[in-house]
């Protein structure tokens, strides 16, 4: 029964994860991080390890890298992902280590989408990576310049990956094909077809195999592959365009007051993985943008909202998320402050070389004074420049405009 179980298992993991890469020599593309003489190569090849940051797109080999670091030195491997962990998480595992580094043995902790941490969870792992309890491994889509603090980033290495070229990923269809569905014959469109659907994502290349292979089990083409895309179909990818259509939904749901098409789409794009501060940074424009001088405290509480989001991450700030879409969506709009921020740059490059009235200008020296540089203007309230406050030739523009 117990191998019943562990077959099964086997069986209904996913394709891309049962045909995993457990060595370089298996692995396609990033030959400028593991080739002959590169640096992740060289960890591999003495069974060495060091805390390390892999950044690039989906699918791209991080996690299968990280594996196969943790192998080449026989350490112990613990990978939890920042979406589902929290701190309590992180502790267990630093106490996991512990035990094992008495025993002899370190610990290497990937954590993926590190970026998912705020600062607050990040900040947990300095102390342990510096005294040796663990080796930290971490993977990101983001740039880790802005999403991972700087201290944890000083201690680690970042090593950039690129996306999986259409040819390679061919070549990792064909030869999963083989592997796994000797049966199957394929065609090379149907398998250049997935490959380019897959963007650079090898995860989804192997993903959409074998949605394919469920369509039409002995034969892989142009037909089942296309039939095989409407089902699978990551509906949101952070890059694509699923990405921009929500969160252009949402805010135009916020600017037409709608509350529960906004907070409908916020919680779709949550639920698909966007990134929560995204979603904040967006709202901190619309409070400006779309509201503005109707309610200028929006911005405020827009602002207040990224900050929540940031110190307090995932799940918990889902409330401070919901709580902003609701209140910016029933407040009043305005564009008086984007239709003025218009004019202005408008006027700007309309008169690029409009001059500055002298009573305006700074005076730090005898000369300027004497050639009438701040001439006449006096420091005190609502003053009144006699020249007036723009140039001569733009005096009778007004630029803002009460709604």
């Amino acid at each position: 029964m117990n191998q019943d179980n562990a077959h099964r298992n086997i069986e209904f993991r996913p394709l891309a994860d049962r045909v995993r890469p457990t060595s370089l020599k298996e692995m396609v593309g990033q030959e400028k991080v593991i080739g002959q003489g590169q640096f992740v190569r060289q960890l591999v090849e003495k069974g060495e390890a060091t805390s390390l940051i892999f950044w690039g797109p989906p699918g791209c080999g991080k996690t299968t890298l990280a594996r196969i670091i943790a192998q080449s030195g026989n350490y112990h491997f613990i990978e939890i992902s920042a979406v589902t962990s929290g701190k309590a998480d992180v502790m267990r595992v630093i106490e996991d280590a512990r035990a094992m580094q008495r025993l002899g043995t370190q610990t290497i902790l990937f954590v993926d989408e590190i970026h998912r941490f705020n600062k607050a969870q990040q900040d947990a792992f300095l102390p342990h990576i510096e005294n040796g309890t663990i080796i930290f491994i971490g993977a990101t889509t983001e740039n880790p310049s802005f999403e991972v603090i700087t201290p944890l980033l000083s201690r680690s290495r970042v090593i950039v990956l690129e996306a999986v070229d259409k040819a390679l990923l061919t070549k990792l269809l064909r030869r999963a094909a083989k592997q796994t569905y000797p049966e199957l014959k394929t065609t090379p469109k149907a398998l250049e077809l997935l490959a380019e659907f897959a963007s650079g994502d090898a995860r989804a290349a192997l993903n959409g195999l074998e949605a394919a292979v469920q369509v039409s089990p002995t034969k892989l083409t142009v037909e089942s592959v296309e039939q095989a895309m409407q089902q699978v179909a990551l509906s949101y990818d952070k890059t694509g365009e699923y990405h921009y259509n929500t969160i252009s939904a949402y805010i135009k749901s916020i600017r037409g007051s709608h509350v529960d098409a906004a907070l409908f789409y916020l919680f779709r794009m949550i639920e698909s993985g966007e990134d929560p501060k995204f979603i904040a940074r967006r709202l901190v424009i619309l409070a400006s943008e779309d509201i503005g001088m109707a309610a200028p405290a929006a911005l405020n509480l827009a602002t207040s909202c990224f900050l929540a989001v940031e110190r307090v991450g995932l799940p918990e700030c889902e409330y401070t998320l919901a709580h902003t879409t609701i209140a910016l969506a029933k407040a009043p709009k305005s564009r008086s402050v984007a239709d003025a921020m218009s004019r202005a740059k408008q006027a700007v490059r309309s008169h690029p070389t409009a001059q500055i009235p002298l009573g305006l200008r700074n005076a730090p020296t005898k000369l300027m004074k004497e050639l009438g540089y701040g001439k006449q203007y006096q420091w005190r309230a609502n003053f009144q420049a006699p020249t007036g406050f723009l140039p001569d030739e733009l005096l009778d523009l007004r630029f803002y405009e009460e709604d």
